[in-house]
C-alpha cells in the first residue's frame, strides 16, 4: 500500500512538473514572439527612410505648369503630386472601390480581412482583397510581394508604421505617386498625361474611374493594349459607386459611353535645352522653376518648326524672348527640333558663340554720341578707306558719299561705322560691351581691332539679347535670369554702372525704331537691328520695344554658309512673327530725355556738323592736347542757394590746349554764351543743383569733358 501510495503521489509531482515546463516554455516562446514583433515593427519604422522615393526631376514654368519631365533614378516615370493636384472624384472612386474605411481605420482594417476570408473559404476563390491602401502603399514602397503569409506579416506592420507617422492626406499622396500603370509609368499624375494629355486636376468621371482600375492589373488593362479589358475594369469601378450610391445611373451611363484612350502620348519636352541645363545646374532638386511662359514658349516652338520648314535641311534657328523691365527670359528656343539631327537640334543655339555681323553697331555709335564725335544728324561720308591694310567694304559693295549718322545706321553701312569705331577705339568699344553684359569670345590672342564693329568677335545669343535689354533701359545693364528663384540664378554682373549714357542710348533707339516697321509695331515702333556674319554663316535680328526684347539667329550649326541668307531676309521675318506672339500691341519706347538735342545738320554746333573721325589714309591736322583744368572730373563745387534751388553763382571753366573757337555743352546740350567763344575761360551758370555733365569741343573737332556735381 505504501509502494501504491509513493507512485501515485510521483506521478502527480511529474503532472506538476510537466505542466510547470510547458508554462516556462509558453512563457518563453511568448517572450520570443514579443521580442520578435517588436523587432519588426522597429524594422517596419526603418523602412520609412525608403518612402521619400525616387521622383522624376520636373521643370515648371513661372506659373507651375510643366515644360519637361525626366526619368527618375531607377529609369520610372513617376511624377511629384499632391492631393490638391487631382480631380476630387479620382479620390472619391478610390476609396469607394479599394478601401471605404480609409479615412476610419489605422492601415489594416481588420473587418475587411475578416471578411475576405470568410468570402475565400465559401466560395474557394478570392471575391474581395483585405488590403487597404494603406497596406497598398507599403506594398509598393517595398516593392517586395505578399502571396505569403511573411509578405502580409510585414505588409501590415509598414502600414500601421505609415499611419503612425503620415497623415490621410500624405498616404493618399504617396498611393497617387506609386500606383502602377504598366512598362515603366507610374503615379496618376504621370498616367494623366499619358493617357489623356493634361495634368489631373481636371478629370472626367471615366478618366478618373480608368486611374483607378488600371493599377490593379496594369499589364493586362493598358488601354492602348488591351482596350477590352481596359474598359470593362474602368465599368466595374463605376458600378461599384453606383451601388454605394456615390454615382447616379445617370452619370454612370454618361462615362461608360466615353471613349478610351488609344495612345500613349510622349511627355512634355517644351523649352528642352534650359530644362535640361537646368538639371546639370542643380542636379539634386526634385522641382525645377523657371521663368520661361509655357504658353508662350509653345507658339514660338511652333513657330520655330514652321519656319524651319522654309530653311534648307541643315539650317536651324533659335529665338530667345525677355521681359527687359523684369530682367526675366520668358521663353528660349534652342533649335526648331530637340531630335532633328540634320540640323543638330540638340545644340542649344542660345547658347552657340557666333559672330554677331552687324549686331553691333549700334552701340559704336552711341558711344561716338556720348563722346560728343556725332551726332545723329551730323554728315559721314561713305567711301572707301583703308586702315593699315584693313578696307571694309558695305554689303552692297557701293558708297553712298556723304549721309547722315541715322542713314548710317539705319542702312548698316559698314565704312562710316568702321570709322566711327577707329575714333573711339576698339578697346574702348569692347569694355563698353562687356559692361553692358556680352561675353565676348576674342580671336587669336584676344587682340581687338576694328573688325570688332563688323562681327570680328563671337557672341551668345543671349548675350545679344542682354544688351540690347540694356540698351531698351538707356544704358542700364540687365541682367536676365531663367530661374525664378533669383538665389539660383546666374552670377549677376560683375558692375551696374551704365555702359551708355541715357541720351546716347535713346539717340540709338531712336535711329533703330526708324527702320521699315514689323507688322507687330501698328502703334508704336519697334527699335531692331538686323545682322549677316561674313560668307552668310548667321543671320541675325535683334529687336525691342518699351517692354520686351526679342532675338532671332538662323544659319547651320556647323558654321558652313549659306549664300543669300541674310539677317533681313531670313531672321527679320522670324521676329516680326515672334512679336506678334508676345504681345498684339508693342510697349511704347522711352520718352526722350532733356539732355537729347533736337536739331537738323545746319542747326548743329559747327563741330557736330560732320563726325568727327580720323582719316583713314592721313595724318590728322594737328595732335589734341584739349584740357578742361577747372574744375577737375569728379569735383563737388559749392555755388550757394538752397537745396532744391538754382545756384547763386556761376562756373567759370579754364581750358588749356585745343584750337579756338570753343563750343560748350551741358549735359548734351548746346550752352549759348554772350563771352567771345575764343576765350579760354568761360562762365556757365547752372540751372539746378546735382551732377552735370560740362564738354568742349575745339574747331577741330577735338573734345574734353568732365562730370561734376554742384551743390
Amino acid at each position: 500500500m505504501a509502494i501504491m501510495k509513493n507512485r501515485s503521489e510521483g506521478k502527480k509531482r511529474g503532472r506538476r512538473r510537466l505542466l510547470v515546463g510547458c508554462g516556462v516554455i509558453c512563457l518563453l516562446l511568448g517572450g520570443a514572439a514579443g521580442l520578435k514583433l517588436r523587432s519588426d515593427y522597429k524594422s517596419a519604422f526603418a523602412f520609412l527612410d525608403r518612402v521619400e522615393s525616387l521622383v522624376s526631376p520636373v521643370v515648371l514654368d513661372r506659373n507651375d505648369h510643366l515644360l519637361r519631365a525626366f526619368l527618375s533614378k531607377d529609369e520610372k516615370w513617376r511624377l511629384p503630386v499632391k492631393v490638391a493636384d487631382i480631380d476630387p472624384k479620382y479620390f472619391d472612386l478610390l476609396m469607394a472601390y479599394e478601401d471605404r474605411r480609409f479615412r476610419q481605420h489605422n492601415g489594416v482594417d481588420m473587418r475587411a480581412i475578416l471578411r475576405s476570408t470568410f468570402q475565400l473559404v465559401s466560395n474557394r476563390r478570392v471575391v474581395s482583397g483585405g488590403s487597404t491602401l494603406t497596406m497598398q502603399v507599403a506594398r509598393l514602397m517595398s516593392e517586395e510581394g505578399t502571396r505569403s503569409l511573411s509578405g502580409k506579416y510585414h505588409q501590415i506592420l509598414r502600414a500601421l508604421a505609415l499611419e503612425s507617422e503620415f497623415s490621410k492626406d500624405e498616404i493618399l499622396t504617396l498611393y497617387s505617386m506609386r500606383a502602377p500603370f504598366g512598362g515603366n509609368l507610374e503615379g496618376v499624375r504621370a498616367a494623366s498625361l499619358v493617357w489623356f494629355g493634361k495634368e489631373p486636376t481636371r478629370l472626367t468621371l471615366a478618366e478618373a474611374a480608368l486611374l483607378v482600375a488600371v493599377p490593379q492589373s496594369p499589364a493586362a488593362r493598358r488601354p492602348d493594349r488591351f482596350p477590352e479589358n481596359a474598359k470593362a475594369a474602368r465599368d466595374r469601378v463605376l458600378d461599384r459607386a453606383l451601388q454605394l450610391g456615390t454615382l447616379t445611373e445617370e452619370a454612370v451611363l454618361a462615362a461608360k459611353r466615353e471613349r478610351l484612350p488609344k495612345l500613349w502620348r510622349k511627355m512634355p519636352q517644351l523649352a528642352a535645352h534650359r530644362a535640361r541645363q537646368a538639371l546639370v545646374d542643380q542636379p539634386d532638386q526634385v522641382v525645377h522653376r523657371l521663368t520661361l511662359d509655357r504658353e508662350l514658349q509653345t507658339a514660338l516652338e511652333s513657330l520655330a518648326r514652321q519656319q524651319a520648314e522654309k530653311l534648307d535641311r541643315k539650317s536651324s534657328l533659335a529665338i530667345l524672348v525677355a521681359d527687359h523691365q523684369k530682367g526675366e527670359i520668358l521663353a528660349a528656343v534652342g533649335s526648331p527640333n530637340l531630335h532633328d539631327r540634320q540640323r543638330q537640334g540638340h545644340v542649344d543655339m542660345t547658347q552657340a558663340v557666333r559672330s554677331p555681323g552687324s549686331t553691333l553697331k549700334p552701340y559704336i555709335y552711341g558711344v561716338a554720341f556720348e563722346e560728343r564725335l556725332a551726332h545723329p544728324e551730323s554728315l559721314i561720308v561713305d567711301k572707301p578707306v583703308d586702315f593699315a591694310g584693313y578696307r571694309p567694304t558695305n554689303f552692297e559693295q557701293g558708297f553712298q558719299g556723304a549721309v547722315t549718322v541715322r542713314q548710317a545706321l539705319q542702312r548698316s553701312l559698314n565704312t562710316p561705322a568702321v570709322q566711327l569705331l577707329q575714333a573711339v577705339g576698339p578697346a574702348h568699344l569692347l569694355a563698353r560691351l562687356k559692361r553692358g553684359g556680352l561675353k565676348p569670345a576674342l580671336p587669336g590672342q584676344g587682340a581687338v581691332g576694328l573688325a570688332l564693329g563688323l562681327g570680328g568677335v563671337g557672341v551668345r545669343l543671349e548675350d545679344l539679347v542682354r544688351l540690347y535689354a540694356g540698351l531698351a533701359q538707356l544704358g542700364q545693364p540687365i541682367d536676365l535670369s531663367i530661374y525664378n528663384d533669383r538665389n539660383t540664378a546666374a552670377a549677376a554682373l560683375p558692375a551696374k554702372r551704365p555702359f551708355l549714357e541715357e541720351g546716347a542710348a535713346w539717340q540709338v533707339l531712336d535711329i533703330l525704331s526708324g527702320s521699315e516697321q514689323l507688322h507687330a509695331a501698328e502703334t508704336n515702333a519697334i527699335a531692331y537691328k538686323t545682322g549677316t556674319s561674313y560668307g552668310y554663316r548667321d543671320a541675325w535680328s535683334i529687336g525691342v520695344d518699351g517692354r520686351y526684347v526679342v532675338g532671332v539667329w538662323v544659319g547651320r550649326p556647323d558654321g558652313s554658309p549659306v549664300p543669300g541668307q541674310t539677317g533681313a531676309q531670313t531672321a527679320t521675318p522670324v521676329l516680326q512673327a515672334a512679336f506678334q506672339l508676345v504681345s498684339p500691341e508693342s510697349a511704347p519706347l522711352p520718352l526722350k530725355p532733356d539732355s537729347v538735342i533736337d536739331a537738323v545738320t545746319s542747326d548743329l554746333p559747327m563741330p557736330l556738323q560732320f563726325a568727327r573721325t580720323h582719316s583713314a589714309d592721313a595724318t590728322p591736322e594737328t595732335a589734341s592736347n584739349l584740357e578742361i583744368v577747372f574744375p577737375p572730373n569728379g569735383a563737388t563745387l559749392e555755388l550757394g542757394g538752397n537745396q532744391n534751388e538754382q545756384p547763386q553763382n556761376p562756373i567759370i571753366l579754364k581750358i588749356e590746349g585745343g584750337k579756338r573757337p570753343f563750343s560748350l555743352l551741358a549735359d548734351g546740350r548746346v550752352i549759348d554764351s554772350d563771352q567771345s567763344r575764343f576765350s579760354r575761360q568761360i562762365r556757365y551758370q547752372s540751372s539746378e543743383v546735382g551732377v552735370t555733365s560740362l564738354a568742349i569741343i575745339d574747331s577741330l573737332g577735338n573734345t574734353a569733358s568732365v562730370r561734376i556735381s554742384i551743390q
